[in-house]
């Protein structure tokens, strides 16, 4: 069997990772630093950790990367029972923290399942939709089978509870049913029936219900329910046009919940001020658009599935995250990728990222099999 040279990756999407991990890394170690000295009485704690996930984030990057994207169509099923597997695991031993049931953990380290389960999601979906074909247009045959699977797996999540993650679900799967060709009737009428539902489960929880409501207004309730959003709005403004400086944050001195996490950006914005932020904008904006065109220039359907829910996930991250701090979105604890505390979520990042690269690598080749064969035929 011959065996066909690979085409190059996207050098600016790999470069743009690479800035976007090491950027990641500085400002999770400027802004958990405090807390990290006052817990453990190591300012180097969390960071520490962070780098370890780099570096296998880096090692799994590189060798899907290495590896054709068609080849992942073998693990849709297996990923999809073991990303099962882990929700349930996680329910019956998982570990508690502040009212949510979200972690597994292994020595020192904790894993978040439902991060792994949004990769093994569109792995699935992926491989599904392209291999219904004209099938996803006919509801029992192309839709149904898809929402039962979505539908275990996002009670699986509600259960932890993770609102943020099962919003981020749904919304994937919409958008891969979309370009997979599906009846946007049928999606509409699902829309308009996934809605209510959505809309009770957020009332009928308290703790959602002022999430929901305290970011329209977070003064109303300036010492509990909108504390952390003022202290986001008050990190934010404090930036100013250049920032007070890297590492000069007063808000990472626990005024801001989750400064290292959920709420890194207040930091960034606070550091680094708002030309800090447009180039770290500008940066991820350069990801996205990179990843974005691998998976539209990708001639296999699959790959084109795969690619653009992979970008869609990055997307809705970036949307939730940055709308939770700067108060436009109620706050669902979503991360921002790559820059975020949180072992798990750059691990997926990373993976999602070398799957990107394979598919731009198979992209260079086609085109750089084109150009041969027009040459040759001059």
């Amino acid at each position: 069997m011959e065996h066909k040279p690979r085409g190059r990756p996207d050098f600016i999407l790999l470069f743009s990772t690479f800035l976007l991990v090491g950027f990641g890394l500085v400002m999770v170690f400027s802004s958990s630093s405090p807390l990290g000295l006052h817990k453990y009485g190591d300012s180097w704690y969390f960071v520490q950790r962070q780098i370890v996930f780099a570096l296998l984030g880096w090692l799994v990057l590189l060798v899907l990367m290495n590896i054709p994207f068609s080849r992942l169509k073998r693990l849709a099923y297996p990923s999809l029972i073991f990303a099962l597997i882990l929700l349930v695991l996680v329910l019956l031993v998982g570990t508690n923290a502040k009212g949510a049931t979200r972690w597994l953990y292994i020595g020192p380290f904790g894993l978040q399942p439902a991060e792994f389960v949004k990769l093994s999601i569109i792995l699935y979906l992926a491989y599904l939709i392209s291999k219904k074909g004209t099938h996803i247009q006919d509801f029992k045959k192309g839709l149904a089978p898809i929402l039962v699977v979505i539908g275990i797996v996002v009670v699986l999540i509600l259960r932890q509870p993770d609102l943020g993650t099962a919003l981020n679900l749904l919304c994937i799967t919409f958008i891969l049913v979309i370009v997979g060709g599906a009846n946007l009737r049928h999606i509409s009428l699902l829309a308009l029936a996934v809605a209510p539902v959505l809309l009770m489960l957020a009332i009928f929880e308290s703790y959602r219900f002022r999430r929901l409501t305290s970011f329209l207004n977070p003064w109303d309730d300036p010492a509990d329910s909108g504390y952390q959003l003022i202290q986001s709005f008050f990190a934010l403004s404090r930036g100013g046009i250049a920032g007070a400086g890297l590492g000069q944050s007063i808000q990472k001195f626990h005024y801001l919940p989750e400064a290292h996490t959920d709420f890194i950006f207040a930091v960034i914005g606070e550091e680094l001020g708002f030309i800090g932020i447009v180039g770290f904008m500008l940066v991820l904006g350069l990801f996205i658009m990179r990843g974005f065109v691998a998976a539209l220039k990708c001639k296999d359907l699959y790959g084109t599935l795969l690619g653009m829910g992979i970008v869609a996930m990055f997307c809705i991250q970036i949307v939730f995250n940055l709308g939770a701090v700067t108060g436009s979105l109620p706050i669902t604890g979503v991360t921002l990728p790559f820059t975020s505390y949180g072992g798990s979520s750059l691990l997926i990042s990373m993976a999602g990222t070398g799957i990107l690269l394979s598919i731009s690598r198979e992209n260079n080749r086609l085109r750089m099999e084109n150009q041969k064969t027009l040459s040759t035929g001059r």
